[in-house]
């Protein structure tokens, strides 16, 4: 029997259907995000952030199952996401079903499996796999707390998460890893 959706849960998954932009929490900070498949939603978050293009961004999945619809994912690639213990963003090679926009030049993609209730309902229940970018100006500081995110970003994005869904105690950025072609694994940060 499936559950029955908070009213505010559908209206953040009918802003993403739309192509909107929404500033929400994440297991690491307050991001922005939008349908990662949806090219316009994503330019939509470049022009929010005043972000050069070239510069990528990050597609938030709920499950693995979700991110083997996207990315090659090996058993040690499987094994590796199960043993990391913080917010941890992998970059793939190959990625399928993303906008073009959200996939850099050299054909590679961000993706974190998200560890917060929050983001993995919205993820599920959307369908699809999701943006998620630090809700600031680009080169302003990251903003680890809601209060700390500027009005002119508030202002900007189409719709806002309730703050009562703000369950993050990591607030700082994910930590990095790539994913090589010849899948040997690079630790950036």
């Amino acid at each position: 029997m499936k559950t029955k959706l908070d009213s505010h849960l559908i209206r953040c998954i009918n802003h993403l259907i739309e192509g909107n932009v929404l500033l929400y929490p994440t297991d690491t900070i307050w991001g922005l995000g939008c349908d990662a498949s949806n090219a316009d939603a994503v330019d939509k978050i470049f022009e929010i952030k005043q972000r050069p293009k070239e510069k990528s961004l990050i597609v938030l999945v709920d499950s693995i199952e979700t991110l083997e619809k996207h990315v090659n994912v090996t058993n040690e690639i499987e094994s590796l996401i199960f043993s990391l213990k913080v917010p941890t963003t992998i970059i793939y090679p190959n990625p399928l079903g993303i906008a073009k926009n959200a996939i850099n030049e050299d054909n590679t993609v961000a993706i974190r499996l998200v560890k917060h209730k929050f983001c993995q309902q919205l993820i599920r229940e959307f369908g699809k796999p999701i943006i998620s970018t630090s809700a600031n100006i680009s080169g302003e500081k990251t903003p680890s707390e809601f209060g700390q995110i500027s009005s002119e970003i508030k202002e900007k994005v189409d719709f806002i998460v309730e703050r009562r869904h703000d369950t993050s105690t990591y607030k700082q950025p994910s930590k990095l890893i790539r994913i090589n072609a010849d899948n040997s694994i690079e630790y950036l940060r």
